[in-house]
């Protein structure tokens, strides 16, 4: 399919790069496509970015059939740089298979984003620590009420140029772990990524935030023993020379910078484990000084260091509340080789 372009007739003034926050300023263009039942994903284009007309009963509104993903571009010079975007629009598919949303053509949709970003690529910001936020996402749009797949959808992609995902940057950060409320329970939806995982977050995260934490880890839904992951992010920990990240059970998102931390670890020899984790092993490695470090990774924010858990209002204090070694080498070598400054030597990154 050919993707039309209309370009705006009015652009707007581009932010200052040591401006940008996360995900409050959006660009000229995004990029739509249609689904209709019969006919299939259909009219791709790119138009100018602007409000998005839907009939007041369209489905999404009523039941939550949608789905999103999350990547980012960075400059390198006059390149522009994707990391992994195929393994985003792979995670689209299994997100919209268990939302009952028909697939995409992963290979096109990648064409999608390279057409939009190299329009955009005035926006993608030069400064340290800045990135272009791609934000694709499908929603149902049957004027329907009733409770059954949409016919109709659209696909669409927007794009952000952002600063830093937490203001804390690089420093560690304070995580409430969650004993009350439930995210996910496996055969759920925990695994996809859909609107309706985070709205079951929210109130956790605000209790969280007016306490002075940063983010809230999630206990299984279950037993409410087992580390799942932190809100925005996969999480790993650090115990004597074990790195341990929950494993993928059905209610964990799995996650492309999860990924690329497992295997960039397992190329360095470095002993990794997917595995079950409980709390109490966590609380016990502390107790003990074998917990050496803990840290979060995620599109938005890469590496985010964990500097203290908060469990039952006993405070664990991680690594003396200051960044791991590991965790600044993750941080340097992913964020390194997203920008082209270090070798590629995954094969990860896509040139535009």
């Amino acid at each position: 399919m050919d993707i039309k372009i209309t370009k705006t007739t009015s652009p707007k003034q581009k932010p200052n790069d040591d401006e940008l926050v996360f995900g409050t300023i959006f660009t000229d263009h995004m990029f739509i496509m249609d689904y209709t039942e019969g006919r299939g994903w259909h009219d791709p284009r790119i138009v100018p970015y602007g409000p998005v007309t839907l009939d007041p009963s369209a489905m999404v509104l009523h039941y939550g059939q949608a789905i999103f993903e999350g990547l980012k571009a960075y400059r390198n010079g006059d390149d522009i740089l994707l990391f992994r975007p195929y393994k985003n629009m792979a995670r689209v598919n299994i997100s919209n298979d268990r939302l009952c949303i028909p697939p995409i053509d992963e290979s096109f949709a990648v064409e999608a984003v390279k057409a939009l970003v190299n329009l955009e690529r005035d926006w993608v910001p030069k400064a340290k620590n800045t990135s272009l936020y791609i934000r694709p996402f499908i929603i149902a749009t049957d004027p329907h009420l009733g409770v059954r797949p949409s016919h109709t959808y659209k696909f669409m992609i927007i794009l952000s140029p952002v600063g830093p995902y937490y203001p804390e940057g690089l420093d560690p950060v304070k995580i409430y772990i969650e004993n009350n409320y439930v995210r996910a329970v496996k055969g759920g939806i925990g695994f996809a990524k859909t609107p309706g995982n985070y709205a079951a977050s929210i109130k956790a995260q605000m209790e969280a935030m007016d306490k002075g934490f940063t983010q809230v880890l999630w206990l299984d839904g279950v037993e409410r023993k087992y580390i799942e992951e932190v809100g925005t992010m996969n999480v790993f920990f650090v115990i004597d020379d074990e790195v341990i990240t929950p494993e993928l059970n059905g209610s964990i998102l799995a996650g492309i910078t999860r990924d690329s931390v497992i295997e960039m670890l397992k190329s360095r020899n470095i002993k990794v484990s997917e595995r079950r984790i409980s709390i109490d092993e966590v609380c016990s490695a502390a107790e003990s000084g074998r917990l050496k470090e803990a840290f979060g990774t995620g599109t938005a924010a890469v590496i985010s260091p964990i500097g203290e858990f908060i469990w039952n209002d006993q405070s664990i204090i991680v690594n003396n509340g200051e960044i791991g070694e590991l965790s600044n080498m993750l941080y340097d070598t992913i964020t390194g080789i997203q920008s082209g400054i270090l070798e590629d030597k995954f094969n990860w990154t896509v040139k535009i």
